[in-house]
């Protein structure tokens, strides 16, 4: 078997799955979201969004730099067809690329590069998706867009272009993972897990929260990942509450180290794990060891409960329950699906119900990461884990094999 190319968007320098492998799982998600395009009876998906564009296509091109700069986009028929419209100076990239029919170059009508152009650009682009459509029979039906400036929204309509949302088709379409894809996601994240390893190995008392975190994203770049969504590596009290950014707080002996690690690595996964454990000799304080325990209780208990067929309301009624001082400085989150990113389903808290709760049901071979934080309100002190579970008709499978502090336990 033939190692995949190093320029595809589903691969990096190391080579980690085949040539075979690669196409089994593109043509899963192709097949995924053609099966949303007919279930919402939509013609045709237009993507901007570079990380759905990578899915449906298996492409990366300054994947960050094109989350803010709209200028290259993607369309996918129902049919399958896909076409690429990519910055005119990179079409070399992807001139022999099996996972699209055909690429073009893109028309950008983004302010930052056209200014005072940018709502004639915007009717050149329309115009041409237009054109495109027509070229592929589909002339009255709907098509969905991901997302887009206002001023291309304006221009289709202009165009008399049936718009919908395509946010729909694209998470669902992603929520459900093949074996293939599952079994490549794992071998990303073992080398989240090995960049993990080096930086605990490595940290001492003396060290910055910012040179903690540059070890870990080091690693994970040195083994092929990408990028990091995130700066959420504290130490000390400025582990609670979460969600404060890394800075430049020297590491103390026996402080706690609490962690996200939110990495975008090979293949274009989202290597999401969260572990927290005590720096330097100092051995951890019946505070560290409380709070643990509590996370530790709640990660076990809500990973135990995930099933096909569960709702996601129930999940959240069933979920384990804080004690009473921990449950204001509550995690965003119970769960939610990953893949490529934070992904459908997202699972609130029912505390959190009015920010926009919904229900659903968990399916076979969705992939979810089990959020816990436990920090008392007012305290000094957080402790925060994090597991992604393959959600199977046998039961829950953790894909993360780097261990938990069972020492601080009871």
């Amino acid at each position: 078997e033939t190692p995949c190319n190093s320029g595809h968007g589903l691969s990096h320098s190391h080579s980690m799955i085949t040539l075979k492998q690669q196409q089994e799982i593109q043509s899963h998600r192709v097949s995924q979201i053609q099966g949303w395009l007919g279930r919402l009876d939509f013609a045709a998906v237009v993507l901007f969004d570079p990380v759905n564009i990578r899915y449906a296509t298996a492409t990366r091109n300054m994947q960050v730099w094109t989350m803010h700069n709209l200028c290259r986009y993607a369309v996918v028929l129902q049919t399958g067809k896909i076409i690429l419209f990519e910055l005119p100076g990179s079409m070399h990239l992807w001139a022999d690329l099996e996972t699209i029919t055909e690429c073009r170059p893109a028309i950008t009508a983004d302010y930052m590069a056209v200014a005072d152009r940018s709502a004639e650009m915007a009717g050149c682009w329309a115009r041409e998706i237009k054109e495109l459509l027509g070229e592929h029979g589909v002339s009255r039906e709907t098509i969905a867009i991901d997302r887009a400036d206002l001023g291309l929204v304006l221009a289709a309509q202009s165009e008399k272009i049936k718009l919908a949302d395509g946010k729909p088709v694209m998470e669902r379409a992603r929520s459900i993972k093949s074996v293939g894809e599952v079994a490549a996601l794992k071998l990303s994240l073992q080398t989240c897990e090995a960049s993990v390893l080096d930086m605990k190995n490595r940290l001492e008392p003396g060290f910055t929260e910012s040179e903690a975190l540059g070890m870990m994203i080091q690693g994970c770049i040195d083994r092929g990942g990408e990028y990091p969504e995130t700066r959420l590596l504290t130490s000390g009290p400025r582990t609670n509450p979460w969600f404060q950014e890394t800075s430049d707080r020297i590491i103390q002996d026996g402080d706690m180290l609490a962690f996200d690690t939110d990495m975008i690595g090979p293949m274009g996964f989202y290597n999401d794990i969260s572990r927290s454990w005590v720096v330097g000799d100092k051995k951890p304080g019946e505070m560290d060891k409380y709070l643990y325990n509590i996370a530790h209780e709640q990660l076990q208990h809500n990973i135990s409960l995930l099933k096909p067929g569960m709702g996601f309301l129930e999940y959240s009624d069933k979920s384990y329950q804080l004690p009473e001082k921990c449950v204001p400085n509550r995690y965003a989150d119970v769960a939610h699906g990953c893949g490529m990113g934070v992904e459908y389903p997202f699972i609130w808290y029912r505390e959190d119900e009015q920010w926009g709760a919904y229900d659903g049901v968990f399916e076979e071979n969705m992939v979810v990461c089990v959020e816990c934080y436990a920090g008392e309100l007012g305290g000094h002190l957080g402790v925060k884990l994090e597991q992604p579970v393959w959600i199977r008709e046998s039961g829950p499978e953790i894909l993360s094999g780097f261990p938990l502090q069972e020492e601080y336990l009871p």
